[in-house]
């Protein structure tokens, strides 16, 4: 029997600016190619220079007539990030989009950043964290719809509070379902100072399910000399179409969070099948750890604190 891929048609984005990081492979490729298909100007800042070239040059053979100008950007350095958004506030053209999707997926040791922390809370969150204080004034300037993708690993647990930078007891699925809740629960509260600030964001939360990418494949550079043994599982699920999404359906629903014209406040997209795994895009409500509107506020200030960010 031959299943059916989930799809998604997006609206005209021509005029649109997006930005979308980790768009240099996996999903954050694919996130990057649909936008600037449908007419989107995509701004792609990359780690590396040569899978950024790649992947423009994939889309542009797709889509010839297709927007897409690379960056430099490494999460795990705000210096780095500190010079892109400095670079954009330079050039000056507003932003409508912008799309959190970079991040690294346990480290089988402890590592840290350039700036000392722990890698998988300084890349997932704390890199993105700067890179949206910096660019705020472009994100206001447009009303910009601001995506946040976190993981179904955020559907349990907690922040680390009392050992946040893993450095007393390190578990790598721990920190990485710590990063990826502190990310969210900053999105959440993104939204309310928006709100409370007239800002005009509007800030969303997205997951992709589980599917076959390289976020568990091998990475000598933190120490994962081989492909995991639970990234050949997934990939073989994945291509049978058991249960899981591909890496072309996991990119589907933050491109609805990003397209959708009516967000509900209290929501989040993400695959609408069992366990939201995989399957169509949808919407679902936020994962209990991404409620509290204390642990929220909690997590803005010590990031903004830990990044010297320039937020309110």
């Amino acid at each position: 029997m031959t299943r059916t891929a989930p799809s998604l048609d997006l609206p005209d984005l021509r005029g649109r600016r997006a930005l979308v990081t980790g768009g240099s492979d996996g999903i954050g490729r694919r996130v990057a190619t649909r936008l600037a298909a449908a007419g989107a100007e995509v701004l792609l800042p990359v780690r590396s220079a040569g899978k950024g070239a790649a992947a423009r040059d994939s889309v542009l053979t797709e889509h010839p007539g297709a927007q897409v100008e690379l960056g430099a950007l490494d999460l795990a350095s705000l210096t780095s990030v500190r010079a892109l958004t400095a670079r954009l506030l330079e050039d000056g053209q507003g932003i409508d989009l912008l799309v959190l999707n970079a991040g690294v997926m346990t480290p089988p040791g402890r590592r840290t950043t350039a700036d000392g922390f722990e890698l998988q809370l300084g890349t997932n969150h704390l890199g993105h964290v700067a890179l949206v204080a910096g660019l705020l004034p472009l994100l206001r300037e447009r009303r910009a719809r601001v995506v946040t993708q976190v993981s179904v690993a955020a559907r349990s647990g907690s922040v680390l509070w009392e050992d946040l930078q893993s450095a007393r007891s390190y578990d790598a699925g721990r920190a990485y379902a710590s990063s990826k809740i502190a990310l969210g629960l900053f999105a959440t509260e993104l939204q309310r100072r928006s709100d409370d600030a007239g800002w005009g964001l509007t800030s969303v939360l997205s997951h992709p399910g589980v599917a076959a990418t390289n976020l568990l494949a091998a990475h000598p550079e933190y120490g994962r000399g081989e492909t995991s043994l639970s990234r050949r599982l997934i990939g073989a699920l994945s291509s049978r179409g058991i249960l899981l999404g591909t890496a072309e359906s996991a990119a589907l629903p933050a491109l609805l969070a990003a397209t959708d014209p009516s967000p509900v406040e209290g929501m989040m997209y993400g695959p609408g099948g069992l366990g939201h795994l995989g399957g169509a895009p949808t919407r679902h409500a936020l994962y209990r750890p991404l409620r509290s509107t204390a642990d929220a506020s909690r997590i803005w200030d010590l990031s903004l604190e830990l990044t010297g960010a320039p937020l309110p």
